[in-house]
């Protein structure tokens, strides 16, 4: 995919996310939204600390596709977990960013728009 591709398809994720959810969302609260997805719980209040391992859960979902993160199971509570499997490369913001861009896109065509 090349990155004229990426943005095209980042624009249709965002305007179903605006869509969706309201306003306008970025790759951050896109990212909570997957999480929430993920936990399975429906959207509530949650607490500061949980809202970090929402987050946390979205970022393995997304990245265990390229094998970076293995799903081990359900804690007791509900929680997903995952288990690391490969360093995450070091990249640059803006590398980072593509990545997750990238992620956040086949994420919303396997579980969203294949729908």
């Amino acid at each position: 995919m090349i990155d004229k591709d990426i943005e095209q398809d980042w624009k249709e994720v965002t305007a179903y996310f605006d869509k969706t959810f309201g306003g306008d969302t970025d790759l951050d609260s896109i990212i909570y939204i997957i999480g929430v997805n993920e936990l399975g719980k429906g959207f509530q209040k949650f607490k500061k600390h949980e809202k970090m391992d929402i987050i946390h859960v979205a970022i393995c979902t997304l990245l265990e596709r390229y094998g970076f993160y293995e799903f081990e199971g359900l804690d007791p509570d509900g929680w997903p977990h995952f288990k690391l499997i490969e360093d995450l490369p070091v990249l640059k913001p803006g590398q980072q960013q593509f990545l997750m861009k990238q992620a956040i896109i086949e994420y919303y065509q396997v579980n969203i728009k294949s729908v």
